[in-house]
């Protein structure tokens, strides 16, 4: 098993301000993010490569994995630490295949038959949710605080928990087991992302 720090794993969201989104990512490093997957649903690819080599150097210089969401192509394009894939995007197995056994690979499961499957297939952790109502992912499927835990009982590989997290409910989430909160909008819409994050990995280390 990689030796993987999920406790705070930043997902980030669309940005038309590209040094305002940069500055985002970095401040919320200093704050103590500890992974961070970039999403670009609706990007080019010539957009999307260009935007993560710049967060790759910003990731580089904290030691912190970058992992890119769905686009295996541009992960190994710019040798990310790994990828993030969901249940509509190129199968686990065959991902795994593709960026080889040293790459983190990070799967979306919301059933625990998703999250068995995932671990069988070569995962290296699950994201699962929505924990909470999300306005960045309208399709995600909920998930109680029950069903968290029993997918965090079911399987041997680290959970983090998806969907609507922040300052307001993340305590919620303490007691269930998952290895650390992934976050978007606490953080990438915060006015003060260094101090969003160290206060998010306060409640989650509490």
């Amino acid at each position: 098993m990689k030796n993987l720090d999920l406790s705070l794993y930043l997902v980030t969201d669309k940005s038309d301000d590209v040094e305002k989104f940069l500055n985002t990512i970095e401040e919320a490093m200093k704050g103590g993010v500890t992974v961070v997957q970039i999403r670009e649903k609706t990007a080019e690819t010539i957009d999307f490569y260009n935007l993560a080599l710049k967060v790759k150097e910003i990731t580089a210089k904290y030691n912190v994995p970058l992992i890119i969401n769905d686009r295996v192509d541009v992960a190994l394009a710019i040798d990310a630490d790994g990828v993030h894939v969901g249940q509509s995007d190129m199968p686990c197995d065959v991902t795994r295949r593709l960026i080889g056994e040293d790459k983190i690979l990070g799967v979306s499961a919301a059933t625990i038959d998703e999250a068995k499957k995932a671990q069988k297939d070569g995962a290296d952790y699950i994201g699962s949710g929505a924990v909470f109502s999300t306005a960045t992912k309208d399709d995600a499927p909920s998930i109680t605080k029950k069903d968290l835990k029993e997918i965090v009982e079911s399987i041997d590989i680290p959970v983090v928990a998806i969907g609507g997290i922040n300052l307001k409910n993340a305590c919620e989430l303490t007691d269930t087991g998952i290895a650390g909160l992934s976050v978007v909008s606490a953080i990438m819409s915060a006015d003060n992302p260094k101090k969003a994050s160290e206060e998010l990995l306060k409640i989650f280390n509490s």
